[in-house]
């Protein structure tokens, strides 16, 4: 294939706009306030910005078909033909993918989890035997035409195959997907010629599934698909992305088909054996250089060095960040309240693009080129080193003292014993997550304290309105086990960083979640310290209004990880160490203000889970021993909860188990209690509350379909280990929405426990 070369790059773009503007538009248009015309402008104008800045930079080769209404492996379901049949009488095409994502009255959405080991969410394909692949490409020849207009070099983005199957769910008794591939396969063709046709030169097509052990075979099918994707007479030059980590026997696999370019993740994977490749002589390298998902300064002098020696391994290389940069903010410009160290060390998405073209250009030109950029990367790597902030004494030196001492309670039985005589709840105690919806009037008073309009008097007073409010609902309702509602709560990562020594909290950080879903991670820069108590006059407070026992609500170690940036010069289980010491200190805390149970939730736990097998063990060591030590300093009849949803449990449940909870919530509504199974295999003997309703989803069940649920769960989990609960916490949805669903939960309890 004769296509243009290029030197700088990009894998993928944000999505959401620089301020949330997609997000907004898409939230109108599920609402009925906004045309879907007018949708489509906001999205259009994003991608049109993005494309402009990119070029702007310096970058010679564009990514496109990134933008998305909700994900991209969605997307990649519709140019496939793999929507379920149960959207299919939808006639509208955008209500038949927002339907399929989000579900509505008629229609259950499909699952979702981690993308990989991120924070991401995908929209997991169902693959069945009714699932006939076709060809839908109206998206991405619609955004490469209007790149191609607009000059740029235009390269458009797919998610591979191998990748789309291998993530995907067999469904209605079918084979497992991968058995699939080569009839997918044969669809990517017809793709590669059709844009081929429009003149595409180029076309990205991403396997990440590589760089893992999900499918221990994927070398093997990659070589097969690529042979016969590079062997198509008409086609664009393939560049194959792997990122997130080291491609091990994929990338001689890669390297022996005819695709032109491959890419490596040499942030993730930096002992990626290129050099062992003698096949790469003959490709284009595309290397990862620029860390794409931490915010983290790239040390350019030594990303240089690592380029330099890639020289003599391929043909040609590229300069690229190591993954998209959906996971990073779009800008550090919003950020005016850091100090100039800190501003020092950090790039977020544009930054990054603009180190990609500098060390292009230096590769290109020599470092005398780029002189003064290497020099001020050199300047903040050293002051991030010597800055006292990063290494506290006092904090190591307790976490030695606990850890040696051990983190252990008593026995499950012991602290059943407690916890039951001092809580008396009935059988089935049905309970919720933690969060209430963060109505319009709280986002209002938030929003006014942070520009001043009311100080922290008047806040607090409205907040605790608020409270008062959910806990009168929570008891006419009837639920046992009942929450404050989070209202002074922005998010269950952020707020404790805004609380703790060590992290900076920012301002426009924004980055994509899942579908119209942004958070905004905190940066952990340093070393974690606890200066007061951060949730306990809220628990207190709420305690006061009500006899029934409320629950403390905490975020967990592993979690706060996995939700922040995280600082790159320590190991992670130290760090970990540091969060789970601050909140082992609120969880005392919540304690002596009279609160009998805490939920420290862990919802990351498996989204840390390294990608390769070898290297899994180590981590659940570490990340257990955080959670052990966030939660053992309280007594035995003080009642710990924790919660994880939304992840694929299968390889961590082991782990869910040695966390020794007293009480697990988990996602399950979407998998039909298939967790449960799980637990059992391994002995589970302490307390669960399987979800029995899904919150992602605007649809209110019925008391019927939430009994069933129990029911099912029954069949898995004795009566007086079951707790009753939703999947997640209640923040995204709606008062009425919640009202309803809680109440049909309650009478579905009241049913099962006849």
């Amino acid at each position: 294939m004769n296509a243009t070369p290029f030197t700088a790059t990009v894998l993928g773009t944000p999505r959401i706009g620089p301020n949330r503007e997609l997000k907004r538009a898409t939230e109108k248009y599920w609402a009925g306030e906004l045309r879907r015309a007018e949708l489509e402008a906001v999205a259009a104008g994003l991608r049109r910005d993005t494309w402009a800045g990119l070029a702007a930079a310096g970058l010679d080769s564009i990514p496109v078909n990134t933008s998305s209404y909700y994900d991209q492996v969605l997307d990649t379901a519709v140019l496939v033909g793999a929507l379920p049949e149960r959207v299919a009488g939808i006639s509208d095409d955008l209500d038949r993918y927002f339907a399929a994502a989000r579900g509505n009255a008629a229609v259950a959405p499909l699952e979702m989890t981690k993308w990989f080991d991120t924070n991401y969410h995908y929209i997991v394909p169902e693959i069945g035997p009714a699932t006939t692949f076709s060809l839908n490409p109206a998206k991405v020849l619609g955004e490469l035409a209007e790149a191609v207009e607009l000059g740029i070099p235009a390269r458009p983005v797919i998610v591979g195959p191998l990748t789309f199957l291998a993530l995907s769910k067999a469904v209605d008794g079918a084979d497992a997907p991968l058995a699939r591939l080569d009839e997918l396969t044969e669809v990517y063709a017809e793709l590669l010629g059709t844009l081929a046709d429009t003149g595409a030169e180029w076309v990205q097509i991403d396997e990440p599934v590589l760089v893992t052990d999900i499918c221990a075979e994927a070398p093997t099918l990659a070589a097969k698909v690529y042979n016969r994707l590079g062997g198509l007479s008409k086609r664009p030059a393939i560049f194959v992305a792997t990122y997130f980590g080291d491609p091990g026997a994929g990338l001689p696999a890669l390297a022996g088909t005819p695709v032109e370019a491959i890419g490596v993740d040499l942030v993730y994977g930096p002992n990626t054996a290129i050099a062992t490749v003698p096949e790469l002589a003959s490709k284009t390298l595309v290397a990862g250089v620029v860390d794409g998902r931490n915010i983290w300064r790239t040390d350019l002098q030594a990303a240089l060095s690592k380029l330099a020696t890639l020289l003599g391994s391929a043909e040609s290389v590229v300069v690229s960040t190591s993954c998209s940069t959906l996971h990073v903010p779009y800008s550090l410009t919003p950020e005016t309240e850091l100090d100039d160290a800190l501003r020092s060390w950090l790039a977020f998405g544009a930054e990054k693009v603009a180190e990609v073209a500098i060390l292009a250009r230096a590769l290109g030109e020599g470092r005398e080129a780029v002189a003064d950029e290497i020099d001020a990367s050199n300047a903040a790597v050293a002051s991030r080193r010597c800055d006292p902030r990063l290494n506290n004494a006092a904090v190591r030196a307790e976490i030695a003292r606990i850890t040696a001492a051990g983190s252990q309670r008593g026995s499950a039985e012991s602290r059943r014993d407690a916890q039951g005589a001092r809580l008396d709840l009935p059988p089935l105690p049905t309970t919720t997550i933690g969060s209430f919806p963060q109505t319009v009037e709280i986002r209002k008073a938030r929003a006014a304290l942070v520009a001043g309009r009311i100080d922290e008097a008047e806040y607090t007073k409205q907040m605790k309105a608020e409270i008062a409010a959910v806990i009168r609902l929570q008891e006419d309702l009837g639920l046992d086990v009942l929450v404050h509602g989070e209202p002074e709560r922005n998010d269950m990562v952020q707020y404790f960083a805004e609380q703790l020594d060590g992290f900076f909290a920012t301002r426009n950080g924004w980055v994509q979640s899942y579908g119209s879903r942004c958070v905004r991670p905190p940066v952990l820069f340093g070393d974690v310290t606890r200066p007061e108590p951060m949730t306990t006059a809220w628990a207190r407070y709420a305690q006061t209004l009500t006899d029934k026992p409320v629950k403390g609500m905490l975020t967990g170690p592993v979690t706060i990880l996995a939700w922040s940036f995280v600082r790159d010069d320590q190991p992670l289980a130290d760090t970990a160490n540091q969060v789970a010491l601050a909140i082992r200190e609120e969880t005392v805390d919540l304690e002596s203000a009279g609160i009998a149970i805490i939920q420290v939730d862990e919802p990351a736990l498996r989204e840390l889970l390294p990608l390769r097998d070898a290297d899994k063990e180590a981590y659940l060591r570490w990340a257990v021993g955080a959670f052990r030590l966030a939660t053992s300093g309280v007594a035995d009849s003080t009642q710990i909860h924790t919660h994880l949803c939304y992840s694929e449990f299968g390889e961590v449940i082991g782990a869910i188990a040695d966390l020794d909870a007293d009480v697990t919530s988990i996602e399950a509504a979407r998998s039909h209690m298939e967790v449960l199974d799980d637990l059992n295999a391994i002995g589970f003997s302490n307390s669960v509350g399987p979800g029995v309703y899904d919150i992602h989803s605007p649809r209110v069940p019925s008391t019927e379909e939430m009994v069933t649920s129990l029911r099912e769960a029954l069949d898995a989990v004795p009566a007086q280990r079951l707790w009753v609960n939703p999947d997640c916490g209640l923040k995204t949805r709606k008062t009425d929405e919640v009202t309803e669903s809680l109440r049909n939960m309650v009478s579905a309890a009241k049913a099962v426990r006849v």
